[in-house]
């Protein structure tokens, strides 16, 4: 074996615009969103074990272990290429936890990166995509990274092209999110206005700052705003102190704002840490 240790940067994500098309037979839901990588990232080291079990551990006493994706991820690549040796996992937490950022996602999708390089699978980056389906609909994507059109239940990627780099302000508030009661209860078939993800594309593509802003939305603000105000107000508080958009990312409660410089996003973020609307707060950028 070449290599007995492997260390990765797994990347949080937002989305530039999330629409749900229809709600599918199988109770899943087909939609249609733009998913960007940001430079925000958990930290995980894994090491060869030559006994055949799989142990993680956590700088973060409120994740699961025996439930977490990593762990699903180890599990169905030992199985799937009849690897007889085990993994040590360690994870460094820095993505805010159940918070609309595809946080369990990415670091399931490093795992089955690392898994790849540390038992020499030579499996594509398409190949990977395929496997980690089963994880999560999030987890092809985190395997891609950058920026993609993102459809069906999540698992038809498209990259997208990206010149815009502007500054984000990123806020989570305390209260935790989850994406199935929010998908659960979004009555799509009443909703009569959808996101214009055809509009956002064109704005990316023509590398249209304001465009982009002018069309982002995310359908599932109807339904997580609603139960939690302070998403709302996060919002407002941002775009009333330089930005030019702010939006919830996924299912929520995570909301960024879109600021043309660092030091817009950094007054911000001073100014909304004493506003104490929000516990995690960073400047960061696409990735």
């Amino acid at each position: 074996m070449a290599v007995e240790r492997f260390e990765c940067k797994a990347r949080a994500k937002i989305n530039l615009g999330l629409d749900v098309v229809r709600r599918l037979e199988n109770g899943y839901h087909e939609v249609k969103m733009i998913m960007q990588t940001i430079d925000l990232y958990d930290e995980l080291s894994f090491r060869v074990r030559k006994d055949p079990d799989i142990i993680l551990s956590i700088d973060n006493q409120q994740l699961s272990i025996s439930d977490n994706l990593i762990i699903h991820a180890a599990k169905m690549m030992q199985e799937q290429y009849s690897i007889r040796q085990g993994i040590e996992i360690s994870l460094k937490k820095n993505i805010p936890i159940a918070a609309g950022m595809a946080g369990g996602s990415t670091d399931a999708a490093a795992t089955i990166i690392a898994m790849n390089e540390l038992f020499e699978l030579n499996l594509s980056q398409e190949e990977m995509c395929e496997k980690a389906v089963r994880i999560g609909a999030d987890v092809p994507f985190c395997i891609m990274g950058g920026t993609a059109l993102s459809q069906g239940i999540g698992e038809k990627l498209t990259p997208i092209e990206m010149s815009l780099n502007p500054y984000l302000l990123i806020a989570k508030p305390p209260i935790c999110v989850s994406t199935k009661e929010v998908y659960e209860n979004l009555h799509v078939e009443t909703i009569s206005k959808h996101p214009d993800m055809d509009a956002v594309l064109a704005d990316i593509s023509n590398g249209d700052l304001d465009g982009m802003c002018s069309h982002m939305e995310n359908i599932l603000e109807n339904v997580t705003v609603t139960r939690h105000p302070v998403i709302s107000e996060i919002k407002t508080f941002m775009e009333e102190n330089g930005a030019k958009k702010a939006l919830m990312s996924g299912s929520g409660p995570t909301v960024f704002g879109i600021y043309e410089s660092k030091e817009a996003a950094q007054k911000a973020a001073a100014l909304l840490k004493e506003k104490e609307l929000a516990k995690q707060i960073f400047v960061t950028t696409f990735a």
